[in-house]
């Protein structure tokens, strides 16, 4: 035991010293394992420190109160909630033959006795700004109230304490570029002397833009305002804090309010939860299968987390090992040594394991020290990302010494498998220096082989497999990429047959390469498991951008656009609007429409009141979808429904728009980019074109003005035509999209049929997509105009994953170069002997220089083509696994009468980043040989021969 503990005492003694003596190869490996671990233990403190306890959550949730009353729009009727308050159904059900009930709960009929409560209405307006206008959340609360405390945060300033007064978020302040004491102007109420006497933050929300004002001196004022000049109000809703002492708001007391309609979220029930048994919400079907499923989706991150935490412990040993491995060579004058006075095997391996004791202790020092201190000094910046105050500073002794035993971990394993092989020299080789004659190693190649054709299988099985097909693929791909891991030393071989067509020095980086496949072959499997990784979620990431490609429903032509008038009132700013669309932006063309006037003109477009009255457009019986002609289509056969659904009949315009009938002339074809000379002059002649050949029969269309909202229903519950006046139009049927436009009038054909209009909106076409400063100019205006307007400028498909694709391969060329680069510097130290008798024999300079790009690029592209192959795998995988599921869902949905569109089928692609691919098989070795050149020395000291 002594002598055991001595030994190991002297060895981590000696590792120490070459540790230190070489500086550079030491730092490297230190580098690597302790970058990660800055990572992990800044990523833990982070979300431990963020990770609010329950009394905080509750703390900035209530305040200092015991619950908080919300009602549920149900008229007080009795509901069922969970425990945290996030969920409730009403008592029964979602009833199927009756309306749901709709009206205000009266809260305050649910509080307990003697219980103190603080009333809180919420509501929202459009703030004035110094760029325009803010959408902003409108706060009436008396903040100095002690249930409040927690809640709410003055970073300076003051809280308001009567009318007149406000306070607002702070983020609000920045965005609306306003101070404490700045005048407040809501818009519509202009009149109303507002000041802001204080900046507030919310901790738990950092980036709300919210105004507070005391209970009853704001929102009520504003309401009136706006609603007088017909305006959108500020929608106020109501809630209540209440404060009861003693233990507390129990469960039971829970129940009994929900009993009368109110929704509670209780601190009592959140910090001590009842039994699931207890909770009669829990025994609700749905409820259940949501849990299931939230309990497989926490099962499928933990294993995505485990795994990756476990590639990168593999990929620092891959870089790591060979650097152990050459420093046991520099130093195998010194292990011969240590044999020849006595030293055996174990003693061998305890130096060389040492060197990865001391680095990875000394990794896991510095990486989470470094881990604290960064987290301790970005807290404000993480805080800000977050957009919530951290719980405070939460370093977690254990879990910070996991994560550095798992940084000396790493240099131990890393170590292991050069310390065996330097084990096995013989002292009189280790002290000539000869390495003797080493045999290829024939079992690790079979096994190889085992594994990739073992998780091939394994993968393919996994797509044919419903709910947990992922993990069977994600389990195959990774069992495959680690079989071409061990293969990689063959691999290597087979690329060095290439050789005999290549330039000499580029014939020669490959020949050491291939000849000292110990240092080279961690190093392109590095490489292969980083641009791996890539290439999988890049290729992932490149198909499922192609199928929400396939699936995004364009509202109008690229570079075209449109606003249109809802609100009562709104159309007399057209003119105006129109005025400033042509001036701030680059119009081409401009097509002004008019919607049919049904009713009074002060109607806004979905008003249901007496006097307003609505357009229909009548679908002739011959054109019904057969479904909707069936009080229940789930009755009818699996086939009928499936040969129904897929007719044209039934297939529905995945554009909306509120007016599908407007009066225009022949330019709206040209802002809707339809090319069909017969609809333009068919428009120019005072006739009607139609998108939508459901509502044609006999070559017409007709209309219907419904005046009587309550009569229109009742026919259509019937399967009836809405009563009304009607009139009919002969049209021209266009093939082309009309973007929810089902008819257009041209003037002409409206007046002759004596309808009356009203001006609706415009559309127009763009020369080019405008530019930030256009658009912010085009929103001044409208602002200045003061109107209501919904205005949109298509700009097509916006790809969420080009930024994904950017980083992944900026990161998979970052690996690839420094696996690379590390591979070279290594390739360097061990073979400084072949340099210099490349000198000796008067090799120019250059030679040096170009021998260690081609020796970086050489791994480089070896790691690069084997990762592109590996990565395939598992997006593949991936991506048919999701078809199969789909599919099924699909048909399954099919046969109980779901989903009955004639969409059919789900398209769920593989698609290849040829651009990553691009980037990582090119650009990325040739800058890996590139630097290695640059930042080789060119000359290197000559040494006379050592004495035998």
């Amino acid at each position: 035991m002594n002598s055991w503990y001595h030994s190991w005492i002297a060895a981590v003694r000696i590792a120490r010293r070459d540790a230190w003596r070489s500086k550079g190869r030491s730092f490297l490996v230190l580098a690597m394992i302790a970058l990660p671990i800055v990572g992990v233990s800044a990523a833990d403190l982070t979300v431990r420190s963020a990770d609010l306890s329950p009394e905080q959550k509750q703390s900035r949730q209530l305040g200092a109160a015991d619950a908080r009353f919300e009602g549920t729009g149900m008229a007080g009727a009795a509901i069922l909630q969970a425990p945290d308050g996030n969920d409730y159904a009403p008592v029964g059900g979602y009833p199927d033959d009756r309306p749901m009930p709709d009206g205000p709960t009266d809260i305050p009929a649910a509080f307990p006795d003697g219980a103190k409560t603080l009333k809180e209405t919420t509501g929202d307006a459009r703030v004035r700004t110094r760029a325009g206008l803010l959408n902003t959340g409108v706060r009436e609360l008396n903040a100095g109230d002690p249930l409040v405390k927690g809640m709410l945060a003055v970073d300076r300033g003051r809280f308001p304490t009567q009318a007149g007064e406000v306070a607002a978020t702070t983020h609000f302040l920045d965005s609306a570029g306003l101070y404490v004491g700045s005048r407040l102007v809501v818009r519509g109420a202009e009149d109303l002397p507002l000041r802001i006497v204080g900046a507030y933050e919310l901790p738990d929300s950092l980036d709300t833009d919210e105004v507070l004002a005391p209970q009853g001196t704001l929102l009520d004022r504003l309401e009136k305002e706006l609603t007088s000049k017909g305006m959108r109000g500020v929608s106020p809703t109501s809630r209540y804090y209440v404060g009861v002492g003693g233990d507390g708001f129990t469960w039971n007391m829970v129940q009994q309010a929900n009993a009368k309609g109110v929704l509670v979220r209780s601190r009592a029930v959140a910090l001590d939860p009842p039994a699931e048994s207890e909770v009669p919400l829990y025994r609700e079907p749905l409820h259940e299968r949501h849990q299931e499923t939230s309990d497989a989706a926490k099962a499928e991150a933990l294993a995505i987390g485990g795994t990756i935490v476990a590639l990168a412990m593999l990929e620092i040993c891959l870089l790591a090992g060979p650097a152990f491995a050459v420093g046991a060579r520099r130093s195998r004058r010194q292990l011969g040594l240590v044999g020849a006075n006595g030293g055996d095997r174990r003693h061998i391996r305890a130096i060389v394991l040492s060197g990865g004791l001391v680095i990875g202790a000394a990794a896991a020092v510095v990486g989470t020290t470094l881990g604290i201190a960064l987290t301790f000094a970005l807290q404000p910046v993480l805080e800000e990302k977050m957009g919530q105050r951290f719980g405070g500073f939460d370093l977690r002794p254990l879990e910070l010494l996991g994560i550095a035993a798992l940084a000396v971990l790493t240099g131990l394993l890393a170590a292991v498998v050069p310390a065996i092989t330097a084990s096995r020299q013989t002292v009189l080789a280790s002290l000539t220096g000869r390495r003797g004659v080493r045999r290829a190693n024939r079992v690790l190649p079979v096994l190889g082989l085992v594994a990739v054709a073992a998780g091939v299988a394994v993968a393919l099985y996994g797509t044919t497999v419903s709910g947990d097909g992922f993990l069977f693929v994600a389990g195959g791909s990774g069992l495959a990429e680690l079989g071409v891991v061990a293969l990689t030393p063959v691999l290597v071989g087979l690329f060095g047959r290439t050789g005999r067509w290549l330039p000499l020095s580029p014939r020669l980086a490959l020949r050491d390469a291939v000849r000292n496949r110990g240092r080279t072959a961690p190093a392109v499997a590095a490489v292969l498991a980083a641009v791996a990784g890539t290439v999988a979620v890049a290729t992932y990431a490149e198909s499922s951008d192609a199928e929400s490609r396939h699936a995004y429903v364009a509202q109008l032509p690229d570079r075209s656009g449109m606003f249109t008038t809802t609100e009562p009132g709104a159309f007399r700013d057209l003119p105006a609007v129109r005025a400033a669309l042509e001036k701030e932006l680059p119009v081409s063309v401009r097509a002004d429409v008019s919607r049919i006037l049904v009713g009074r003109a002060d109607c806004d477009v979905w008003s249901m009141d007496k006097g307003c009255g609505s357009l229909e457009l009548v679908t002739p019986k011959a054109n019904d979808c057969l479904l909707y002609s069936v009080d229940d289509p789930m009755d009818l056969p699996e086939a009928t429904r499936r040969k129904w659904a897929a007719d044209w009949r039934c297939a529905n315009d995945r554009v909306y728009t509120d007016q599908p009938v407007v009066v225009a002339d022949a330019k709206l074809l040209t802002a809707l980019n339809v090319h069909d000379p017969v609809a333009e002059r068919t428009l120019r002649e005072g006739g009607a074109i139609t998108f939508d050949r459901q509502f044609v029969q006999d070559g017409k269309v007709t209309l219907v003005r419904v005046t009587d909202q309550k009569k229109a229903d009742e026919a259509a519950n019937k399967h009836q035509d809405a009563p009304g006046l009607k009139s009919a139009f002969r049209v021209h049927q266009v093939k082309d999209p009309g973007y929810g436009i089902k008819v257009v009038l041209s003037p002409a054909a409206a007046k002759s049929a004596g309808l009356k209009t009203l001006p609706y909106g415009t559309y127009f076409t763009l020369d080019q997509r405008p530019s930030s400063e256009q658009s912010q100019r085009f929103d001044g205006a409208l602002d200045k105009i003061g109107t209501e307007l919904s205005v949109h400028i298509e700009k097509g498909y916006t790809s969420k994953n080009n930024i994904v694709l950017l980083a992944l391969t900026v990161f998979a060329g970052l690996i690839t170069i420094g696996a690379a680069g590390i591979a070279t510097g290594l390739a360097q130290a061990d073979a400084e002997a072949d340099l210099k008798t490349l000198a000796a024999v008067g090799a120019p300079p250059r030679v040096r220089r170009t021998l260690s790009g081609f020796q970086c690029g050489v791994v480089a592209v070896m790691g690069v083509l084997l990762g592109s192959a590996a990565g395939v795998l598992p997006a593949i995988g991936l991506r048919l696994s999701q078809r199969h599921e789909r599919t099924a869902l699909y048909q399954e949905a099919l046969r109980k009468g779901w989903g009955m569109t004639s969409e059919g089928a789900p398209w769920v692609p593989v698609m290849v980043p040829w651009t990553t691919l691009a980037v990582l098989l090119v650009a990325v070795p040739l800058g890996a040989a590139l630097l290695a050149t640059l930042l080789t020395r060119s000359s290197g000291a000559l040494a006379r021969r050592a004495a035998g």
